[in-house]
């Protein structure tokens, strides 16, 4: 992998050059960070799944950004499309999140209004190889839902998870992540979907954006990386810095963060 900007290099190791990049965390919330795919014709995804989209290149970014964060987020419609599971890390990770006193895999944090979630998923049931040092409190899922959401599915839930109530009938996210960073979370990665991304961006909580764009046209009606059923925001659209562009077999691997 070689990086094109801000300076040309080549072998660039994505984990070491992600870690080191400064996120200065705010003061009532996690960074925000959200990674999206698509294709160059701005499709998210191939038959309804994003994988169809990806690369090498793309998993290693994929791997980088999730051993850096504290928390990962995502919708629950992405997590039944893409078959999510627990998240888990290889010795060296560990080690290195060790090193920076984080624990050793992050809090996977599940948005769902409905509380519509299978209990029995492997997200749920597989167990996570976690060393004496985390207990399981500290890697069980989050589930952030709303009052309206069936107090039997909270119920459930909260079995096999921490069951968060945000909002009323629906998920504020500025609620969520301020519960986030109270229980120790600084920096929290975003994996969409295009939905979940809208929300925070209708509440200017993005504060960087890795875009991977992968080398094929795909057509059709997928929809893009942040898509919301109601009108435009009122303020200007936010502006982002580039702050790194990467490049492996044709895919480009771009960092945006918030422009000062």
């Amino acid at each position: 992998m070689r990086q094109l900007l801000p300076t040309l290099e080549e072998d660039v190791d994505p984990v070491a050059r992600y870690a080191a990049d400064d996120r200065p965390t705010p003061i009532d919330r996690p960074w925000v960070l959200v990674n999206m795919i698509t294709s160059v014709d701005g499709a998210t995804a191939v038959a309804e799944r994003s994988g169809g989209l990806g690369g090498p290149a793309d998993r290693e970014v994929f791997r980088a950004l999730r051993e850096l964060c504290d928390g990962i987020l995502v919708g629950a419609a992405t997590v039944r499309t893409e078959n999510y599971r627990p998240v888990r890390m290889d010795e060296a990770a560990r080690a290195r999140r060790r090193g920076r006193a984080q624990q050793e895999v992050p809090r996977l944090v599940i948005v769902s209004g409905s509380a519509d979630l299978d209990v029995e998923a492997p997200l749920f049931v597989e167990g996570v190889s976690a060393s004496t040092t985390a207990s399981a409190s500290a890697i069980r899922p989050i589930v952030v839902t709303t009052e309206r959401a069936d107090a039997r599915r909270r119920e459930a839930l909260a079995e096999v998870a921490e069951v968060l109530v945000m909002g009323a009938d629906s998920v504020s996210m500025s609620d969520t992540l301020g519960a986030l960073r109270a229980m120790g979370l600084r920096t929290v990665l975003c994996e969409g979907g295009p939905i979940v991304n809208a929300q925070l961006l209708a509440a200017d909580l993005v504060d960087e954006w890795c875009q991977t764009i992968s080398p094929l046209l795909v057509g059709g009606d997928s929809s893009r990386a942040a898509r919301s059923s109601g009108p435009p925001g009122d303020g200007p659209p936010q502006a982002m810095r580039l702050r790194r562009l990467l490049e492996q077999d044709g895919m480009l691997l771009a960092d945006y963060v918030r422009a000062q």
